[in-house]
């Protein structure tokens, strides 16, 4: 069922209002009508009439002129923030359109976890391309949390994330799940050991990623389910520099497997049942995604049994 679609009346604020806004934003970004005029292409007393009848329209004063140059009020700072949120808005329901005439081509914003660019993310873009070559990506590497942000506010049209996320304004299907492990440098006292419980490190010194990661907060979880709040000597932002620090003895960690053995490290299986992460992609619930976006999503979850996720 398509949309409703709201009813304006003639004098409401979105109509009256919507042909000023681009033009009020260009003078904002640039301080400057003149210059602004030239960048819109129309004469620069039109343009100043245009910004005074919208402060008109609004009863406030967005602009404050010094000389030849303009800058914004606090009303027009608030103002401004609406208005480019609002152009955003309409420029991704334009790329959505246009998008639609042509399903073969466009482009995918596509977030993952830096774990999962080696092999997963390798995997599921070549096979795609293979059936849609005219589909450009935008790749995203970033922590959850940002991830998730920037997947709200638009930014992005996908995501793999871990761990699943919870609330009905996000759509999350399982991909996979990973069994964790404890790193320790090969010369710890528990390196030659298969299988250990968490509770054995708790007097050692800890490196994990930093706050925000989802690894980070599942790290915590089971140290705390483990009696016990980890050490932490150092925080990171990438499982492999995590490693090294392992491997030059500054602690030890809870990783996913890593996709190639190292000789430094030793990866020892962990006791508690909660020692694993879900990956999940994740997109808005209830926003369209562009034809090729779409596609891809179909593709990812066809095919979601045959990624490398180590489980």
């Amino acid at each position: 069922m398509p949309a409703a679609v709201a009813e304006l009346s003639p004098d409401a604020p979105a109509v009256l209002l919507a042909p000023l806004l681009a033009q009020f934003a260009a003078v904002a970004r640039l301080e400057h009508v003149t210059r602004a005029a030239v960048e819109l292409g129309m004469p620069q007393p039109t343009l100043s009439r245009a910004v005074a009848r919208l402060e008109q329209e609004l009863g406030v004063a967005l602009l404050a002129r010094e000389g030849r140059t303009v800058r914004l009020t606090r009303a027009g700072r608030i103002f401004l923030a609406a208005v480019e949120r609002g152009l955003s808005e309409l420029e991704r329901g334009a790329e959505a359109a246009r998008a639609e005439a042509d399903p073969t081509g466009g482009r995918v914003a596509f977030g993952f976890l830096h774990t999962m660019g080696s092999e997963a993310v390798p995997m599921l873009l070549r096979g795609f391309r293979a059936d849609h070559p005219g589909v450009r990506f935008q790749l995203v590497q970033d922590y959850t949390d940002s991830m998730l942000q920037r997947l709200r506010e638009g930014e992005l049209d996908l995501c793999l994330v871990s761990p699943r996320p919870d609330g009905p304004e996000l759509t999350a299907r399982r991909l996979g799940e990973q069994r964790l492990r404890l790193v320790v440098p090969v010369d710890h006292r528990l390196a030659g050991r298969q299988r250990v419980r968490l509770r054995e490190v708790a007097e050692d010194a800890f490196v994990t990623l930093e706050p925000g990661y989802g690894l980070r907060r599942i790290t915590d979880a089971l140290c705390a389910e483990a009696g016990f709040t980890p050490r932490i000597s150092f925080e990171g932002e990438e499982s492999e520099t995590l490693r090294g620090l392992v491997a030059a003895g500054l602690g030890v960690a809870v990783l996913p497997p890593a996709t190639v053995a190292r000789p430094d490290v030793a990866e020892l299986q962990l006791s508690s049942p909660g020692a694993r992460r879900e990956i999940a992609l994740t997109w808005v619930t209830g926003r369209p995604l562009t034809p090729p976006a779409e596609a891809f999503r179909a593709y990812v979850l066809s095919v979601r049994g045959q990624l490398p996720l180590h489980s």
